[in-house]
């Protein structure tokens, strides 16, 4: 598409971040940006967290996701950089909005209005890196006619199931907004920026890197609204085009269906 091309990057793709692998996130073997700081200290930090949350605020749920998950602690402290009083700040919300929006009882099922449009899914192969991958179809999205609360259901729970099948030693997930056909009534400014809070607030480090595929030239004026809110997440952001998709982040054997050539 001709009129992408203004918005493409010649750079390579970075590979994805690196280091704490995901079994060793409850044992503690990240360490904080000291460089130096031992595992021990670590696990005190996790325990004065979930201290702290314990009694600060007693109704938080507990268990897996809860305000006494050690892996979750953990990985909002890096995120923090070690900060206890941001962790717990950053954790409170976090928790309390996977409990009002319900996350856990999210399904299939309870998405399946929206899902069955094929407007997003996660794909069945990882991408080069190994990171599971997260397509958007944004042409199927059109938030004049679409439940904006389902929208956001839908994208809570293709979320979690794209974490949920994070292999050993990967991190983070590779999204994919696939822009072709992209018109005026597809924009959704009010979506977009419930996507970056999901990211930042409740799924922090999570997102490797996103790419922007085929953009248009109807597409500019909403990147130039969208790129100020994401600050410096913005250097996650890629445009290319199918052919880059296809050479820089697939096999032929696991490229995504839509973007087969």
């Amino acid at each position: 598409m001709a009129a992408a091309c203004s918005f493409r990057s010649v750079a390579r793709a970075p590979p994805p971040l690196r280091g704490l692998a995901r079994r060793g996130v409850r044992c503690c073997s990240a360490a904080p940006p000291s460089g130096n700081t031992s595992a021990a200290a670590s696990s005190k930090l996790v325990l004065e967290v979930k201290e702290r949350l314990e009694r600060e605020h007693p109704g938080l749920p507990t268990g897996r996701n809860g305000r006494d998950d050690e892996e979750m602690i953990l990985w909002f402290l890096k995120d923090r950089k070690f900060s206890v009083d941001e962790t717990v700040s950053k954790l409170t919300k976090a928790i309390k909005w996977r409990q009002d929006f319900q996350v856990s009882e999210l399904s299939e099922e309870s998405v399946k209005g929206l899902y069955q449009t094929g407007k997003a899914y996660v794909h069945d192969s990882f991408d080069i890196y190994g990171r599971p991958v997260l397509v958007v179809v944004a042409s199927k999205h059109f938030p004049s006619k679409q439940d904006p609360v389902e929208n956001e259901k839908l994208c809570a729970f293709l979320v979690e199931k794209a974490l949920s099948r994070l292999p050993l030693g990967t991190e983070n997930i590779l999204g994919i907004f696939d822009l072709r056909g992209f018109q005026v009534e597809n924009g959704d400014l009010q979506f977009l920026k419930f996507l970056i809070d999901v990211f930042y607030y409740y799924y922090p480090k999570r997102l490797g890197q996103v790419l922007f595929v085929d953009a248009p030239f109807v597409f500019q004026p909403m990147w130039q609204l969208v790129k100020p809110l994401l600050k410096q997440y913005a250097s996650l952001v890629r445009f290319c085009d199918v052919e880059t998709v296809n050479k820089e982040y697939f096999t032929e054997e696991t490229v995504p269906p839509d973007f087969c050539n």
